[in-house]
């Protein structure tokens, strides 16, 4: 039998987390919650508010759709992410950051046709 939906997704909130390389209180601060909220929900023991999930997301600078479609689909889906990350940057960085990847990706693979 699977461990009850909360459990699953307080262990999917703590991989995402790890993942980054945040500690649970870095995560509340960034998030703007308590520590205690992150621990419970990483325990499974608090069921979150969607006020609660949406700062949460932010917090790993995901949006919502995102952080639900790792847990639904059971693993990261790095162009999500990527998207997530780049949507919260001026139009100057993104600007910088494709031209960046166009490079990296052109002296890996070749020109682009």
């Amino acid at each position: 039998m699977p461990p009850p939906l909360s459990q699953r997704f307080g262990n999917h909130l703590r991989a995402m987390r790890q993942s980054r390389e945040l500690t649970q209180e870095h995560l509340a601060e960034r998030s703007g919650l308590s520590v205690d909220t992150v621990r419970r929900v990483e325990h499974g023991t608090l069921s979150p508010t969607l006020e609660t999930l949406d700062k949460l997301a932010r917090g790993l600078d995901l949006s919502l759709a995102s952080m639900f479609g790792y847990f639904d689909h059971r693993g990261r889906d790095e162009v999500s992410e990527l998207r997530d990350y780049v949507a919260t940057r001026s139009g100057r960085q993104v600007r910088l950051a494709m031209r960046v990847l166009r490079a990296m990706f052109d002296s890996e693979e070749g020109p682009s046709r």
